[in-house]
């Protein structure tokens, strides 16, 4: 069914407004999935802040017009799915990696991340990124690190006389 001219303009405005706000992008051919997969994998990019999207490439084109995935524009050919991550960078590669696990006729075409565009290789790498949860307790860790070690620092000298007064104890008791 063809679309009216409001209902383009309403595509491209929806899909600009996704795109400013996104971190990454990853473009797959998913011609030949079936609709209840593809509502399965609808259901799982809610949860996890994820924005899926099909649509004609020229929208998509005019939707991502200065934005940082504009870069992508001149790649986009044949039936595509247009994975924008909301939440964090890897989360739309997690989805369509894990999919493409289950379903061997979505095929990764592109990912564009930071205003570039990479191969479909690139995927693995952009979906081993940390999610916000695990970045931030990474970062926890780091900055509680040197706290941890000046007060282990401070202790040692008590410890160090105890380890001391028990050895000597030790040493008057078995004499």
């Amino acid at each position: 069914m063809a679309l009216s001219l409001e209902q383009k303009k309403a595509v491209v405005a929806e899909i600009a407004g996704v795109a400013v706000n996104a971190h990454s992008l990853v473009v797959a051919e998913y011609a030949g999935i079936t609709v209840e997969d593809f509502t399965e994998m609808r259901s799982e990019a809610r949860k996890t802040g994820v924005y899926l999207k099909v649509a004609k490439n020229t929208l998509v084109k005019r939707g991502v017009q200065g934005t940082e995935f504009e870069c992508v524009a001149d790649s986009l050919v044949g039936p595509m799915i247009y994975a924008f991550s909301i939440e964090d960078p890897g989360c739309a590669a997690r989805l369509v990696k894990d999919y493409a696990k289950k379903n061997d006729k979505l095929i990764t075409k592109l990912v564009s991340i930071g205003g570039k565009m990479f191969d479909a290789s690139e995927l693995g790498r952009l979906a081993s990124l940390p999610t916000k949860d695990q970045a931030i307790s990474q970062l926890m860790s780091v900055m509680k690190a040197p706290v941890e070690k000046f007060v282990r620092t401070l202790a040692e000298p008590t410890v160090k006389m105890v380890r001391t007064v028990a050895a000597i104890r030790d040493q008057k008791e078995s004499a």
